[in-house]
């Protein structure tokens, strides 16, 4: 006789545990808006100190942390962001960039393995002289583990390379890490390196964690207060 159900059907379905409850019900809590909430600040201030960037801002999904990363660092409409045609936040955040944002998603194919080729990434970026006509290119976007490719994990050697081809064209890098956790396990390598070249990373907390809801983008001071503005 079954007397335990195990639900398979994603990550984002698992549920708090006792003390995960018990930890909410005891949390000190304060305006976070005013910057005061202590549970808030340090949450923010540990997933930062994990992921080696400087600070970190709680949100509540993480299609909203990925619509804010890509709007702050295009800073302008009629920007454009480079995305794999097969990324989440192409085809499964509802084209809030474009909607929202007025950002123009320029696609690159991805791989089976979720990665862009390098070649077809620096050949999307628009040359700015021609910027009368066509959106300014200003940010690249990887996700890891990338979800559609069957949660492949794309390797620190192949982000650091986006990261300087980012670089070199003056552009920025945001990390759609929703699982990002499980990359690092999975390839052994410490996060902090993995998202080493990344001028942004989302990170949730609902997907393995048994948090109800949540994420977390983490980057500069200046990115942060950006976003908080």
């Amino acid at each position: 006789m079954v007397s335990r159900k195990v639900d398979l059907r994603s990550d984002t379905v698992t549920k708090p545990t006792e003390s995960m409850r018990a930890a909410m019900a005891m949390a000190e809590v304060d305006d976070d808006v005013l910057g005061y909430d202590p549970t808030a600040l340090e949450l923010e201030e540990e997933m930062a100190k994990i992921m080696g960037k400087e600070e970190g801002l709680f949100v509540p999904s993480g299609t909203m942390g990925n619509l804010i990363s890509v709007l702050v660092h295009c800073e302008t409409r009629g920007s454009e962001v480079i995305v794999g045609d097969n990324s989440h936040i192409h085809i499964l955040e509802n084209g809030g960039i474009a909607t929202i944002g007025g950002v123009h998603p320029r696609t690159v194919k991805n791989k089976d393995d979720g990665t862009m080729d390098i070649d077809l990434i620096e050949a999307a970026i628009r040359n700015p002289k021609g910027q009368l006509f066509f959106p300014t290119t200003r940010l690249i976007c990887l996700e890891n583990t990338h979800a559609n490719s069957g949660g492949k994990c794309l390797s620190v050697e192949y982000i650091d390379e986006v990261g300087e081809l980012a670089k070199k064209y003056d552009l920025k890098l945001h990390i759609d890490g929703a699982r990002i956790f499980n990359a690092s396990i999975a390839l052994g390598v410490p996060v902090d390196r993995l998202v080493q070249a990344a001028d942004s990373i989302l990170v949730c907390l609902s997907k393995g964690l048994g948090a109800p809801v949540g994420s977390i983008i983490v980057g500069s001071k200046d990115f942060i207060a950006k976003v908080v503005i």
